[in-house]
């Protein structure tokens, strides 16, 4: 009897563990099968990969190589893919292994860029750790439709006289620079990153193919006047592959419309998009694609009015934000009917043109007014620049045809000669140093001053001084008028009169200083 009670005990116990183990096994999560595609490399170089196995590949997917480096499905074929890197190709070689990723490529954006420099890919350039972004934007994106823009009738403040006044820029809006090497094209833009700290606007610096000190140079130019607190660089070095180049524009714009789609205004610098049709044509030769004009590839316009296209400024329903473009391209020899200069051309919203011969002859910026032009800056334009400065612009040019014409020693009438006068203290007024930016309402007193002929008594060569000491003179003794016309009201003939008697006053007691300092010399040498 006790031997089958035992028994049964037994027979108990195992039927109870036996439940619990089964319960458990229920409990316990299924496994799920994922479907990877691994591919094979046929051959690789120069930047290029092709590959095979692939087939359910999109364009512009990511690929990841062997030792975790990055390519862009580029060429989709029937029997193969062509791929740029994205990385460097050491270590890859034909019959290693590469797999899909299922994403398009992309970049973290918000807040946590600002004042870092990253590559296209997001990934920190500056030694600063990693980098915690909320969101990642496609490098590719649609660019707004016509119907949510609104029209550009914001100024976006250079500091800069010869291009605040003659070749205005807008909010929104794209303005092309271009010239020959080493003409101050990217002294121009920088000054206008500069300048954003009194307006609050975000700025995004894209470097393309550049030498590593020179963006090392304008990272230091940037921290030194405090401007990385609110801009991001988006670097490539001319050692980085040429499909990092290619991507390098198009990362910065989508790190700049997230800023946008917040409803703030952002500025973006190209610097240069030469540097980018040069690594786009370089991988599509390497690639196969038809060669066009200048072996240039047939969708080179593609590439940068799509990338341009995304500039604009947004109404109110959608944010109000802006993305004002300043694409930076270089000319050879002054040629601006080039192949990609001319492209540029018809694309952006006017150039402001940097002229060799200018920059040569010391007068920076060496912005040449005669072939500059803003197809949409003047509506955003204060109405007191139009006041002041709306038909300098054409008599500046008539003036550098004037004084080329005169330089063969022809006899001028008096009427000529005061034009030439008026002309060379125009020119000493716009010339200006490259970070020192000027407040609109400096501006305009500068401008007025030798606009209305007040500052005729002064020699030409003096005139820039004279300038300087009346920014600060006049601007405090007519503080009111100077905050109106910031403000956007008009130059009315009270303000107007107002303004040109305070600079007389000050021009004559310049005047009277001057004099007395020459008196002073002269009784020194007469005492020597």
């Amino acid at each position: 009897m006790a031997d089958a009670t035992a028994e049964q005990e037994s027979l108990t116990q195992l039927l109870e563990r036996t439940a619990r183990e089964m319960a458990g096994a229920l409990e316990t999560p299924k496994t799920s099968l994922d479907i990877f595609e691994v591919g094979e490399v046929i051959r690789i170089g120069e930047g290029v990969a092709i590959v095979r196995g692939l087939p359910g590949v999109q364009v512009e997917e990511l690929l990841r190589f062997t030792g975790n480096r990055l390519g862009l499905a580029f060429n989709l074929d029937p029997n193969e893919v062509g791929a740029i890197m994205l990385d460097p190709e050491s270590g890859i070689e034909a019959g290693s292994s590469v797999h899909r990723t299922g994403r398009v490529m992309d970049v973290p954006v918000g807040e946590a860029l600002l004042g870092r420099v990253v590559d296209p890919l997001g990934r920190p350039r500056d030694g600063g750790g990693p980098i915690e972004a909320a969101e990642r934007y496609p490098l590719e994106r649609e660019a707004p439709p016509i119907m949510d823009r609104a029209p550009v009738q914001t100024p976006l403040q250079t500091g800069i006289k010869a291009v605040d006044a003659l070749v205005p820029i807008g909010r929104g809006q794209r303005e092309l620079i271009l010239g020959d090497r080493q003409t101050g094209k990217t002294a121009i833009a920088l000054g206008a990153i500069v300048n954003q700290r009194h307006y609050g606007v975000k700025c995004v610096y894209c470097a393309i193919a550049q030498r590593s000190s020179a963006v090392a140079q304008v990272i230091a130019q940037l921290r030194q006047h405090g401007a990385m607190d609110y801009t991001t660089v988006v670097a490539t070095t001319g050692d980085d592959p040429a499909g990092l180049q290619y991507a390098a524009p198009y990362a910065a714009t989508s790190i700049a419309e997230y800023f946008m789609h917040k409803g703030d205004d952002v500025l973006v610098v190209y610097d240069d998009l030469t540097g980018h049709a040069v690594a786009y044509r370089e991988l599509s030769l390497l690639l196969r694609r038809p060669p066009g004009r200048e072996a240039y590839p047939g969708d080179i316009f593609y590439i940068h009015s799509r990338l341009l296209e995304r500039a604009t400024h947004f109404d109110e329903e959608h944010g109000g934000g802006s993305l004002t473009a300043l694409p930076i391209i270089e000319t050879q020899a002054q040629n601006l009917s080039a192949y990609i200069p001319t492209n540029l051309i018809g694309i952006t919203d006017g150039q402001v043109y940097v002229s060799p011969r200018l920059f040569q002859q010391g007068i920076l910026p060496a912005v040449d007014v005669g072939r500059s032009v803003s197809r949409v800056g003047g509506k955003a334009q204060l109405p007191a620049y139009r006041s002041v400065a709306g038909d300098l612009k054409l008599s500046y040019a008539q003036f550098e045809e004037l004084e080329r014409f005169s330089r063969y020693g022809t006899r001028l009438e008096e009427e000529k000669r005061r034009m030439l006068e008026r002309g060379r203290r125009v020119r000493e007024v716009l010339k200006q140093g490259q970070f020192d930016l000027m407040a609109p309402g400096e501006q305009i007193i500068v401008l007025l001053a030798v606009t209305e002929g007040l500052m005729e008594a002064v020699p030409a060569e003096k005139t820039r001084d004279v300038a300087q000491m009346l920014r600060a003179d006049v601007k405090e003794a007519c503080k009111e008028v100077i905050e109106a016309l910031e403000r956007g009201e008009k130059l009315t003939d009270e303000y107007r009169a107002r303004l040109c008697e305070t600079i007389t006053k000050a021009v004559d007691q310049t005047g009277k200083q001057g004099e007395a300092n020459g008196d002073d010399r002269e009784s020194a040498q007469t005492d020597r």
